[in-house]
Protein backbone atom coordinates (compact mmCIF):
# COMPACT_ATOMS: atom_id res chain seq x y z
CA UNK A 1 0.00 0.00 0.00
CA UNK A 2 1.21 3.32 -1.48
CA UNK A 3 0.59 6.74 -0.81
CA UNK A 4 0.66 8.86 -3.78
CA UNK A 5 -0.17 12.62 -3.42
CA UNK A 6 1.68 14.81 -6.40
CA UNK A 7 -0.55 14.87 -9.57
CA UNK A 8 2.30 15.91 -11.78
CA UNK A 9 0.91 18.66 -14.57
CA UNK A 10 1.40 21.57 -16.80
CA UNK A 11 0.82 25.08 -15.07
CA UNK A 12 0.94 26.30 -18.81
CA UNK A 13 -2.58 24.78 -19.19
CA UNK A 14 -5.70 26.89 -20.35
CA UNK A 15 -7.44 25.18 -16.68
CA UNK A 16 -4.47 25.47 -14.49
CA UNK A 17 -3.54 29.18 -15.33
CA UNK A 18 -7.42 30.24 -14.00
CA UNK A 19 -8.09 32.09 -10.51
CA UNK A 20 -8.23 29.42 -7.59
CA UNK A 21 -10.80 30.21 -6.89
CA UNK A 22 -12.48 30.45 -9.97
CA UNK A 23 -11.35 26.93 -10.37
CA UNK A 24 -13.07 25.88 -6.84
CA UNK A 25 -16.11 27.50 -7.89
CA UNK A 26 -16.63 25.82 -11.12
CA UNK A 27 -15.98 22.52 -9.29
CA UNK A 28 -18.96 23.17 -6.87
CA UNK A 29 -21.53 24.32 -8.89
CA UNK A 30 -20.80 20.88 -11.10
CA UNK A 31 -20.80 18.67 -7.80
CA UNK A 32 -24.18 20.38 -6.86
CA UNK A 33 -25.48 19.46 -10.16
CA UNK A 34 -24.17 15.88 -9.58
CA UNK A 35 -25.14 15.95 -6.25
CA UNK A 36 -28.96 16.92 -6.66
CA UNK A 37 -29.44 14.87 -9.89
CA UNK A 38 -30.59 10.82 -8.95
CA UNK A 39 -31.06 10.11 -12.55
CA UNK A 40 -28.43 8.48 -15.24
CA UNK A 41 -28.69 11.00 -17.97
CA UNK A 42 -27.49 14.12 -15.99
CA UNK A 43 -24.25 12.79 -14.50
CA UNK A 44 -23.29 11.18 -17.50
CA UNK A 45 -23.54 14.08 -19.38
CA UNK A 46 -21.40 15.74 -16.91
CA UNK A 47 -19.17 13.34 -16.81
CA UNK A 48 -18.22 13.49 -20.19
CA UNK A 49 -18.11 17.09 -19.78
CA UNK A 50 -15.40 16.81 -16.81
CA UNK A 51 -13.38 14.05 -19.11
CA UNK A 52 -13.32 16.69 -22.10
CA UNK A 53 -11.53 19.07 -20.00
CA UNK A 54 -8.72 16.88 -19.00
CA UNK A 55 -6.50 17.47 -21.65
CA UNK A 56 -7.32 21.44 -20.85
CA UNK A 57 -6.24 21.01 -17.04
CA UNK A 58 -2.37 20.21 -18.26
CA UNK A 59 -3.12 16.55 -16.27
CA UNK A 60 -1.20 13.51 -18.03
CA UNK A 61 -4.44 11.10 -18.33
CA UNK A 62 -1.97 8.22 -17.48
CA UNK A 63 -1.00 9.82 -14.72
CA UNK A 64 -4.32 11.21 -13.55
CA UNK A 65 -5.79 7.59 -13.72
CA UNK A 66 -2.83 5.88 -12.06
CA UNK A 67 -3.81 8.25 -9.24
CA UNK A 68 -7.72 8.50 -9.30
CA UNK A 69 -8.30 4.70 -9.44
CA UNK A 70 -9.61 4.38 -6.06
CA UNK A 71 -11.87 6.63 -6.77
CA UNK A 72 -13.03 4.95 -9.50
CA UNK A 73 -13.46 1.24 -8.27
CA UNK A 74 -14.86 3.05 -5.23
CA UNK A 75 -17.88 4.00 -8.19
CA UNK A 76 -18.04 1.04 -9.66
CA UNK A 77 -18.12 -1.29 -6.38
CA UNK A 78 -21.16 0.78 -5.00
CA UNK A 79 -22.82 0.89 -8.68
CA UNK A 80 -22.70 -3.01 -8.24
CA UNK A 81 -23.34 -3.28 -4.43
CA UNK A 82 -26.51 -0.41 -5.10
CA UNK A 83 -28.26 -2.72 -8.21
CA UNK A 84 -27.58 -6.56 -6.91
CA UNK A 85 -28.68 -6.01 -2.94
CA UNK A 86 -31.61 -3.31 -3.76
CA UNK A 87 -34.53 -4.22 -2.16
CA UNK A 88 -36.58 -4.55 -5.00
CA UNK A 89 -35.59 -5.42 -8.68
CA UNK A 90 -37.57 -3.11 -11.09
CA UNK A 91 -38.21 -3.04 -14.82
CA UNK A 92 -37.52 -6.05 -17.40
CA UNK A 93 -35.80 -8.86 -15.66
CA UNK A 94 -31.93 -9.55 -17.13
CA UNK A 95 -30.66 -12.61 -16.54
CA UNK A 96 -27.24 -12.99 -15.20
CA UNK A 97 -26.51 -16.99 -14.32
CA UNK A 98 -28.74 -16.72 -11.25
CA UNK A 99 -29.00 -13.33 -10.46
CA UNK A 100 -32.33 -11.47 -11.94
CA UNK A 101 -31.75 -7.77 -12.26
CA UNK A 102 -34.19 -5.43 -13.59
CA UNK A 103 -33.39 -2.68 -15.74
CA UNK A 104 -34.39 0.29 -13.75
CA UNK A 105 -32.54 -0.75 -10.37
CA UNK A 106 -29.34 -1.11 -12.86
CA UNK A 107 -29.80 2.22 -14.14
CA UNK A 108 -30.07 3.47 -11.22
CA UNK A 109 -27.20 2.08 -9.60
CA UNK A 110 -24.95 2.87 -12.91
CA UNK A 111 -26.43 6.22 -11.77
CA UNK A 112 -25.11 6.36 -8.46
CA UNK A 113 -21.92 5.09 -9.48
CA UNK A 114 -21.01 7.54 -12.10
CA UNK A 115 -22.23 10.46 -9.12
CA UNK A 116 -19.44 9.50 -7.36
CA UNK A 117 -16.74 9.41 -9.87
CA UNK A 118 -18.29 12.36 -11.66
CA UNK A 119 -17.84 14.51 -7.90
CA UNK A 120 -14.41 12.83 -7.29
CA UNK A 121 -13.16 13.85 -10.90
CA UNK A 122 -14.37 17.62 -10.28
CA UNK A 123 -12.60 17.56 -6.84
CA UNK A 124 -9.29 16.27 -8.35
CA UNK A 125 -9.15 18.40 -11.46
CA UNK A 126 -9.66 21.55 -9.44
CA UNK A 127 -7.58 20.80 -6.42
CA UNK A 128 -4.53 18.85 -8.49
CA UNK A 129 -4.30 22.39 -10.93
CA UNK A 130 -4.32 24.58 -7.76
CA UNK A 131 -1.13 25.73 -6.55
CA UNK A 132 -1.28 25.88 -2.62
CA UNK A 133 0.36 29.35 -2.41
CA UNK A 134 -1.80 30.41 -5.09
CA UNK A 135 -4.69 29.42 -3.20
CA UNK A 136 -3.46 30.94 0.23
CA UNK A 137 -3.05 34.06 -1.00
CA UNK A 138 -6.65 34.09 -2.96
CA UNK A 139 -8.34 32.98 0.80
CA UNK A 140 -6.96 35.91 2.23
CA UNK A 141 -7.11 38.63 -0.55
CA UNK A 142 -10.54 37.78 -2.40
CA UNK A 143 -12.40 35.78 0.81
CA UNK A 144 -10.59 38.10 3.46
CA UNK A 145 -9.81 34.59 5.17
CA UNK A 146 -7.61 35.18 8.50
CA UNK A 147 -4.20 34.49 7.73
CA UNK A 148 -3.45 32.19 10.27
CA UNK A 149 -5.77 29.87 8.73
CA UNK A 150 -4.95 30.73 5.06
CA UNK A 151 -1.11 30.29 6.03
CA UNK A 152 -1.77 27.08 8.31
CA UNK A 153 -3.71 25.50 5.41
CA UNK A 154 -0.28 26.10 3.01
CA UNK A 155 1.30 24.64 5.56
CA UNK A 156 -0.36 21.52 5.98
CA UNK A 157 -0.85 21.08 2.00
CA UNK A 158 3.13 21.70 1.43
CA UNK A 159 3.90 18.75 4.29
CA UNK A 160 1.68 16.25 2.57
CA UNK A 161 4.53 15.18 0.07
CA UNK A 162 6.80 14.91 3.44
CA UNK A 163 3.82 12.48 4.84
CA UNK A 164 4.10 10.82 2.06
CA UNK A 165 7.92 10.05 2.08
CA UNK A 166 7.62 9.07 5.64
CA UNK A 167 4.72 6.55 5.22
CA UNK A 168 7.17 4.95 2.48
CA UNK A 169 10.29 5.15 4.90
CA UNK A 170 8.28 3.41 7.99
CA UNK A 171 7.62 0.25 5.59
CA UNK A 172 10.89 0.38 4.72
CA UNK A 173 12.30 0.33 8.41
CA UNK A 174 9.28 -2.35 9.27
CA UNK A 175 10.40 -4.91 5.97
CA UNK A 176 14.25 -4.55 7.20
CA UNK A 177 13.05 -5.49 10.19
CA UNK A 178 11.06 -8.51 9.17
CA UNK A 179 7.58 -7.24 10.13
CA UNK A 180 5.56 -8.57 6.98
CA UNK A 181 2.11 -9.17 6.94
CA UNK A 182 2.16 -12.04 3.98
CA UNK A 183 -0.76 -13.13 2.73
CA UNK A 184 -2.67 -12.92 5.52
CA UNK A 185 -5.24 -10.21 5.37
CA UNK A 186 -5.91 -9.70 9.64
CA UNK A 187 -2.26 -9.09 9.97
CA UNK A 188 -1.81 -6.50 6.51
CA UNK A 189 -5.18 -4.91 8.53
CA UNK A 190 -3.16 -4.95 11.94
CA UNK A 191 0.08 -3.58 10.58
CA UNK A 192 -1.62 -0.99 8.79
CA UNK A 193 -3.34 0.33 11.83
CA UNK A 194 0.16 0.64 13.53
CA UNK A 195 1.62 2.34 10.51
CA UNK A 196 -1.16 4.76 10.32
CA UNK A 197 -0.42 5.44 14.08
CA UNK A 198 2.81 5.92 13.56
CA UNK A 199 2.63 8.33 10.92
CA UNK A 200 0.22 10.62 12.69
CA UNK A 201 2.40 10.66 15.88
CA UNK A 202 5.12 11.61 13.29
CA UNK A 203 2.75 14.55 11.75
CA UNK A 204 1.67 15.83 15.22
CA UNK A 205 5.32 16.44 16.05
CA UNK A 206 6.19 17.93 12.89
CA UNK A 207 3.22 20.04 13.01
CA UNK A 208 3.68 21.35 16.56
CA UNK A 209 7.62 22.27 15.61
CA UNK A 210 6.35 23.84 12.06
CA UNK A 211 3.48 25.94 14.39
CA UNK A 212 6.02 27.22 16.78
CA UNK A 213 8.45 28.28 13.75
CA UNK A 214 6.00 30.19 12.17
CA UNK A 215 4.78 31.72 15.37
CA UNK A 216 7.98 32.48 16.37
CA UNK A 217 8.56 34.46 12.66
CA UNK A 218 5.48 36.00 12.70
CA UNK A 219 3.05 34.05 10.46
CA UNK A 220 0.32 34.23 13.11
CA UNK A 221 -0.20 38.30 13.36
CA UNK A 222 -3.12 39.88 11.74
CA UNK A 223 -2.32 43.77 11.50
CA UNK A 224 -0.76 45.09 8.53
CA UNK A 225 -0.83 41.78 7.16
CA UNK A 226 -0.12 42.13 2.93
CA UNK A 227 -0.28 40.01 0.11
CA UNK A 228 2.92 39.55 -2.02
CA UNK A 229 1.48 38.38 -4.82
CA UNK A 230 -2.09 39.96 -5.59
CA UNK A 231 -4.00 38.06 -8.14
CA UNK A 232 -7.18 39.76 -10.32
CA UNK A 233 -10.34 37.67 -11.14
CA UNK A 234 -10.04 38.31 -15.00
CA UNK A 235 -12.93 37.78 -17.58
CA UNK A 236 -11.42 33.97 -18.23
CA UNK A 237 -12.06 33.23 -14.54
CA UNK A 238 -16.06 34.54 -15.12
CA UNK A 239 -16.40 32.17 -18.16
CA UNK A 240 -15.02 29.58 -16.53
CA UNK A 241 -17.53 29.72 -13.77
CA UNK A 242 -20.04 30.51 -16.42
CA UNK A 243 -19.45 27.41 -17.96
CA UNK A 244 -19.61 25.44 -15.09
CA UNK A 245 -23.03 26.53 -14.61
CA UNK A 246 -23.90 26.51 -18.59
CA UNK A 247 -22.68 22.79 -18.25
CA UNK A 248 -25.28 21.96 -14.84
CA UNK A 249 -28.49 24.06 -16.88
CA UNK A 250 -27.95 21.96 -19.88
CA UNK A 251 -27.21 18.57 -18.20
CA UNK A 252 -30.08 18.83 -16.42
CA UNK A 253 -32.27 20.39 -19.27
CA UNK A 254 -31.61 17.47 -21.60
CA UNK A 255 -32.40 15.43 -18.80
CA UNK A 256 -35.90 16.93 -17.79
CA UNK A 257 -36.26 16.78 -21.76
CA UNK A 258 -35.68 13.30 -21.84
CA UNK A 259 -38.16 12.83 -19.33
CA UNK A 260 -35.91 10.83 -16.68
CA UNK A 261 -34.73 13.64 -14.09
CA UNK A 262 -35.35 13.17 -11.11
CA UNK A 263 -34.72 15.30 -8.03
CA UNK A 264 -32.68 14.30 -4.64
CA UNK A 265 -35.17 15.49 -2.70
CA UNK A 266 -38.12 14.94 -5.06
Amino acid sequence: MTIAIAVLGNPAAALARRHPLAKLGAAALLMLALFLAVDVVTPLILLAVLIAAVPFSGLRPLTLLRRAWPLLAAGLAIAILNTVFAAHQDGAAIRLGPVVLGVNTVLAGAAVGIRIVGIALAGVLALATIEPTDLADALVQHLHAPPRFALGALAAVRMLPGLADEWRLIGHARRARGVEAGWNPVAALRLAAGRLFALLVAAIRRGTRLALAMDARGFGERPCRTVARPRAVVRADWLLLGGALLAGVAATAVSIGLGSYRLLFG
